[in-house]
């Protein structure tokens, strides 16, 4: 299954060996994982930093970290992590989402921005001026109430991705307008046109893109009231099959090596539990990870240790009922001797983490993470020391 500040004051460095815990709740320690640095990049983002992504914006070949607030989005520069703005106050409050793609197709990276997800739900594309240093422009796409998530893939197979956006709640009788846009050729003149993936879902809080059968079609996976479905396209029309009947707010694919595909959720929509399921020859073997999160918000795979498998990586934005009560960040590694899941704790307290994102920032080889928080409104990577 394939799949304005300037740099932040480094905070105290801490070692994410200190709490690592199976996820029955037993504590082991000297586990080999690797040490994270934190570095506040950006200690007041606004009121709230909904989103992350990552883009080599200025074409420098590094990969600068992008953050979009409710009022604001902005880019930081690799490796000084200086902050410039895209855009601040060009839309209707408060933006939520962003997708990164050379959309006009001139060799510069460009925007897919939601905004005004609990109102008139707006879809926009920002377009750079001359030079980074002019002003961004914003052109709309469309309107949906309660859009909440977007990312590109290529849903509808024409060989180039299409823009698909998730909202919340029900938009049109009882379910949610799952929409793919096709990119017309000229983008800021011309109808985007939607292609609805699905309608019947409720409560759809996220979605991922995955080719799920490897038969060379992108399939989209939503984490919804319903559980977690899976979209898949036959003969131009779609199809939804339901995976698991848990409540969901996240979800992700990763691998745990050799044609192992597993997934990742929080349970329910801004649940408790962090949750992983594995793929047997029928159906998925659930296992709880965690069940003491709060407002549990953000879900990524990335192989942080360098051993062909992915960790699961979990944020929540308030305190928890656990030992280690956060909010915070944590990792959680598969012991592929002993088949127990450990818990890695990153940062205990010190971002409300509404988002996260994994990428070598450095360019060391080590897979770090960026996170940005909503109640501590500050944006932070952890370098991996690995």
């Amino acid at each position: 299954m394939n799949q304005s500040s300037q740099f932040g004051i480094i905070k105290t460095a801490f070692v994410c060996l200190l709490f690592v815990q199976c996820f029955d709740g037993t504590t082991v320690v000297g586990q080999s994982f690797p040490v994270f640095k934190a570095v506040t990049i950006d200690p007041q983002i606004d009121k709230v930093c909904y989103g992350l992504t990552v883009a080599d914006v200025n074409g420098d070949g590094r990969p600068d970290l992008v953050g979009v607030s409710d009022r604001a989005v902005y880019w930081y520069e690799n490796p000084s992590w200086k902050r410039h703005r895209i855009i601040a106050d060009q839309t209707v409050k408060d933006n939520v989402c962003i997708a990164p793609l050379d959309i006009d197709q001139d060799g510069a990276v460009d925007f897919a921005l939601g905004a005004g997800w609990t109102g008139t739900g707006t879809i926009q594309w920002l377009r750079r001026g001359k030079t980074l240093e002019d002003k961004w422009s914003v052109h709309p796409i469309a309107t949906e109430r309660w859009t909440h998530r977007m990312r590109f893939a290529d849903v509808l197979g024409k060989g180039r991705p299409q823009l698909v956006v998730t909202p919340l709640n029900a938009t049109v009788g009882k379910g949610v307008r799952l929409m793919a846009f096709t990119i017309p050729k000229n983008p800021t003149m011309d109808r985007w046109v939607p292609v609805v993936l699905s309608d019947r879902l409720n409560r759809v809080h996220n979605h991922w893109h995955v080719d799920f059968d490897e038969n060379g079609t992108v399939d989209t996976v939503a984490a919804s009231q319903e559980g977690i479905t899976l979209i898949t396209s036959h003969a131009g029309s779609f199809q939804s099959k339901t995976l698991n009947s848990e409540a969901a707010g996240e979800v992700k694919f990763g691998s745990l090596g050799k044609k192992q595909p597993f997934m990742a959720t929080i349970e329910p929509m801004h649940g408790t539990r962090a949750v992983v399921y594995t793929q047997k020859k029928e159906g998925w073997d659930r296992t709880v990870l965690d069940e003491s999160l709060q407002q549990g918000h953000a879900v990524w795979m990335a192989d942080l240790n360098g051993d062909m498998a992915d960790e699961v990586i979990i944020g929540h934005r308030a305190a928890g009922k656990g030992d280690v009560k956060g909010p915070g960040l944590y990792a959680f590694q598969l012991d592929q001797q002993s088949g127990q899941w450990k818990k890695h704790v990153i940062d205990n307290g010190g971002c409300a983490v509404e988002d996260a994102i994994a990428a070598d920032f450095n360019g060391d080889g080590k897979i770090d993470i960026a996170a940005g928080g909503r109640a501590t409104h500050n944006v932070v990577i952890y370098f991996n020391g690995n």
